[in-house]
């Protein structure tokens, strides 16, 4: 009787907790943590997991799920738009980077035929789907320009694999007379499938879907989604497509139902669970004796890999018209190798085109460069910095006209955002002649809205030259209606050293960030969470009876104590009669206090608030904000005030604060 033991999948989990755990506290990406488990669990130290095509396999499933949770992001209309990036970017990708790297590998090494160069300049063409995928997704910079350049590129090297494998075995045995008819049956045999994907399942799909859920079990409709993912997944591997690129298909045909956010949750767990295998058993694959053995071709390849790599990715993507910082930004996050390398050179070695050596050498290369990926990527942004310095020479048609469309403007609205949050807001101030202009880093999006006549601009608010050029110190607000909180963090630090006085109401979709953006100046914090729950408790209580303006007011007592700008200075009770009417004037009002002002030097208690009928909202110091404050808090010079009241008490207060009582 076999005995088998759960030592060692609990000696994995426990490994896995602990270095995600220390990933996670000194904010390392949480995949090196796995790769770490990989090596220690795997053959390379205690040999708890044997490495193998199942343990391999298991792994790709992970990138199954990631593929298809990305192909969610994405509509057929969107990939269509993406096409030059897919056939344009990403087939000169491929081609120039396998010509350079095999000329490189036949003129720098001794004794590497020309087929061998080529299935190695064929494996680090690759790049990584599930790092690169998952570092943008955790980004949320999957809609951002170098985020569609990169995933362009991906898929066209998904699309690639097909070709690359069946000239492998061609180049390996008396088959070339056949090469280009099996080329030319696979391109046929690729088209028919996609097509009968997108054309049977786009038909299919929604119903299908209805029907599962007609059933009102989760446990249903979570079995269909695996159905649906793997189903697909291995439909396209039966005609010699891979796995990835078939789950990306099905995800895409599932992006434009209205299942497409419960799916998205349900997905996640499996995802992750088995995207986090798959970084293990590449972790299994590092040799410690063959990195001894051939780190100097390995070291040769590494500099043939990143490098030029991304060289190639950057030249191109430039003259195709792109930023060069987007260029770069993209350039980087395709440098290193991927998992389908691994594929390629396993092939390779098993129809002898390759050496032992070199097969070793080459696999160390595409792991060490997996390796060090998420720490260039996650450094991307200072690189950038360093080697495009932003200057008014950069984008200067951009910004010539986002100076042209906003010279005009004064006293608008400055609108970080043009999703529908910004859309919704724009079309409201525009109701009530209220001007604005927009910033969004969404190309189509832009484009779409300018088209409609709509004051929006393509350009990178953190950046000051950008801000600048959409007005903001002529601006009388500034609204973040962003989702990334530390994109919103970035643009909010930015605009408060720029324009420290500058109103900025801000959208928090996590509450973890309402105190943060307070701290940073923020005018107010407006909560997702919050205001659906005020919206839902506002039809609960209309449907309950009460009148709507009981609920009204009710809602309006809330925000008062909520949203501190707003308590205390609206008037009026329960039973008045004029509560719609207009409020009584109540205004918004900050002045900074110069060194020799009359208010300098004395505490908020001195101040006469009281006497002249003005609420100190709060005070701004250098890029602070601070709001609690005992009345023995004493002004310095450059602090600037934030006052509300009526526009002749507010006079009188800054009369008093910069000159004192006559």
């Amino acid at each position: 009787m076999v005995h088998i033991s759960l030592a060692p999948a609990v000696i994995i989990l426990l490994a896995a907790v602990i270095s995600v755990i220390v990933c996670r506290r000194f904010n390392i990406p949480s995949m090196l943590g796995y790769l770490l488990v990989g090596f220690i669990a795997g053959p390379g130290v205690l040999h708890l997991i044997p490495q193998g095509s199942a343990t391999d396999y298991l792994g790709e499933i992970g990138i199954v799920f990631l593929m298809f949770s990305i192909g969610l992001e994405f509509s057929l209309a969107k990939l269509k738009a993406m096409r030059r990036l897919v056939f344009g970017l990403g087939g000169l990708q491929i081609g120039l980077t396998i010509t350079s790297v095999l000329g490189i590998i036949l003129f720098a090494t001794e004794g590497n035929s020309f087929t061998a160069s080529l299935a190695v300049a064929g494996a680090l063409v690759m790049s990584s789907t599930a790092i690169v995928s998952r570092i943008l997704a955790e980004k949320t910079e999957l809609g951002q320009p170098h985020g569609q350049m990169a995933m362009g590129v991906l898929l066209m090297q998904d699309i690639a694999v097909v070709p690359l494998m069946i000239l492998l075995p061609a180049l390996a045995g008396d088959g070339n007379s056949n090469l280009w008819l099996a080329l030319s049956l696979a391109a046929l045999k690729m088209v028919v499938t996609l097509g009968l994907l997108f054309f049977i399942g786009s038909r299919l799909m929604t119903p299908w879907f209805r029907l599962v859920a007609q059933g009102k079990s989760s446990e249903l409709f979570m079995i269909n989604v695996l159905l649906v993912t793997l189903g697909v997944a291995f439909l396209t591997e039966l005609v010699g497509l891979s796995l990835a690129l078939g789950a990306f298909v099905a995800g895409m045909l599932l992006s434009e139902t209205e299942y497409r956010f419960q799916v998205e949750d349900d997905i996640r767990p499996f995802r992750d669970i088995l995207l986090g295998f798959f970084f293990i058993t590449v972790g299994m694959k590092l040799d410690l004796q063959a990195l001894v053995d051939n780190s100097q071709l390995i070291l040769i390849l590494l500099a043939i890999l990143i490098p030029l790599k991304a060289l190639i990715i950057f030249i191109i993507a430039w003259r195709m018209k792109h930023t060069a910082a987007d260029s770069l930004k993209a350039a980087l996050y395709l440098a290193q190798g991927g998992e389908f390398g691994f594929v390629i050179l396993a092939v390779s070695s098993k129809l002898s085109l390759v050496s032992t050596n070199l097969e070793q050498a080459a696999t160390a290369a595409v792991l060490i460069s997996m390796v060090i990926a998420p720490f260039i990527l996650n450094g991307s942004d200072k690189v950038i910095k360093k080697l495009i310095k932003p200057s008014w020479d950069m984008q200067a048609v951009d910004l010539q006209n986002m100076l042209i469309d906003t010279m005009s403007k004064s006293e608008h609205i400055l609108i970080i955002g043009f999703g529908r949050g910004g859309q919704n807001i724009g079309r409201i101030l525009a109701e009530e002649n209220i001007p604005y202009y927009a910033l969004d880093l969404d190309v189509e999006r832009v484009k779409v809205a300018r088209g409609m006549g709509e004051p929006v601009a393509f350009g990178d608010a953190k950046r000051k030259e950008i801000l600048e050029a959409g007005g903001l110190n002529r601006a009388q607000a500034v609204i973040i209606t962003l989702h990334d909180m530390h994109e919103s963090e970035h643009i909010l630090d930015s605009i408060m050293h720029l324009h420290p006085s500058m109103p900025v109401y801000i959208r928090a979709s996590e509450d973890d960030y309402i105190s943060k953006f307070t701290d940073l100046g923020a005018e107010e914090v407006i909560s997702d969470t919050k205001e659906a729950s005020l919206a839902l408790a506002s039809f609960a209580m209309v449907n309950s009876g009460l009148s709507y303006q009981r609920v009204y007011q009710i809602i309006s007592n809330v925000r008062r104590s909520r949203y501190q700008l707003l308590e205390g200075l609206i008037s009026g009770s329960d039973g008045d009669e004029d509560f719609f009417h207009e409020s009584n004037g109540i205004n918004r009002y900050a002045f900074a206090l110069p060194p020799e002002a009359y208010a300098v030097g004395k505490n908020i208690g001195a101040l006469p608030l009281a006497s002249t009928g003005v609420k100190l909202a709060a005070v701004r110091r250098k890029t602070s904000q601070i709001r609690d404050y005992s009345p023995d808090f004493v002004l310095e010079p450059n602090d600037i005030l934030i006052i509300l009241g009526k526009k002749d008490k507010i006079i009188s207060f800054e009369n008093w604060s910069l000159q004192g009582s006559e």
